[in-house]
């Protein structure tokens, strides 16, 4: 089995972080520009600016394990491990290292002739889940001798998801020491281009937003982060809506972002520092991030009980 998440740089260093950059966007699932266009942009202006100010942001969340979110991915798989022995189980980038490509080399020296690549994205997005299973069925084109290959469908309005989600979302609101006027779910934006192409990942949001409403059983409000460029993107915007709480008369708030298997820069830097200030600077009061599920006892029980799923039939037979 293969967990698959985004990625992230080696070090919170310009370096790292340009040449992490560099492979991100020049995803044609990512940016779909044309590669004539695109690239004098990328390579001529955005990676000569990012990089610089991308570093600073990873520095702000690096740990004494590195990034975040590698170290919560591999936290995922050892657990896996333990719950699954009968099960190889591995985690990979799909930018950045371990990357999918030598994840599947290591398996298929293991001798694993059936893998489950599992690409840890609740909402299915072309540039987030489609990437991941194209970069999984590239490393297996060059293999004489290909495994079996199955993929983990979005979870999004799945109950085994859901249910993990409420159950961990209760369990931190239960610890803080305020009531929150609102409890906010971001989601990274996209383009509304993609919506109109006929991407399902805004629907997607939606409906787990919908049902993590009703079994919570509390009112929800919904937004995007992350915005990239000039094009227009999924709305309403989580910075704006932030700054616009404190004189709706929302000075206490909760954020949660269910789109995110594990924490990780957006969260972490851009809710959790940034979205916090600029909640502050407005007249908010208290502000709480709320952990993503990743290697909780919520998210790793929910995990084995979706691959389990797709496992069957696989687990047991010799």
């Amino acid at each position: 089995m293969l967990l698959i998440n985004l990625g992230t740089p080696d070090a919170p260093e310009v370096r790292a972080v340009r040449r992490y950059l560099a492979e991100f966007l020049s995803d044609p699932r990512v940016i779909e520009i044309h590669p004539i266009a695109w690239k004098p942009i990328l390579h001529g202006i955005i990676l000569r600016v990012r990089p610089r100010k991308s570093a600073e942001a990873y520095n702000q969340i690096w740990t004494n394990e590195g990034s975040p979110l590698r170290a919560i991915a591999h936290r995922q798989a050892e657990a896996l491990r333990k719950r699954l022995p009968n099960v190889s189980v591995h985690y990979a980038m799909r930018y950045g290292n371990p990357g999918i490509a030598a994840a599947i080399e290591n398996m298929a020296n293991e001798g694993c002739t059936r893998i489950l690549a599992a690409p840890l994205y609740p909402q299915y997005c072309a540039a987030t889940t489609a990437t991941a299973s194209d970069a999984v069925f590239a490393a297996l084109a060059s293999l004489r001798w290909q495994p079996a290959l199955r993929t983990l469908p979005p979870y999004y309005d799945d109950p085994i998801h859901i249910d993990a989600l409420a159950a961990s979302l209760k369990r931190q609101l239960a610890t803080l020491d305020f009531e929150p006027d609102r409890v906010l779910l971001s989601f990274h934006g996209m383009p509304v281009r993609t919506l109109e192409l006929g991407d399902p990942y805004h629907c997607h949001c939606q409906k787990t937003a919908r049902l993590l409403c009703d079994a919570l059983g509390r009112e929800v409000d919904v937004a995007f982060q992350s915005r990239f460029g000039r094009a227009k993107w999924l709305e309403p915007a989580t910075d704006a809506t932030l700054a616009a709480y404190p004189k709706q008369g929302v000075k206490r708030i909760a954020v949660a972002a269910p789109g995110f298997s594990a924490d990780c820069i957006e969260t972490l830097e851009e809710l959790g520092i940034r979205g916090r200030a600029t909640f502050e600077q407005a007249g908010g009061e208290r502000f709480a991030l709320l952990d993503c599920l990743n290697d909780s006892s919520e998210g790793i029980a929910m995990l084995e009980r979706l691959v389990t799923r797709e496992l069957a039939g696989w687990l047991n037979e010799s």
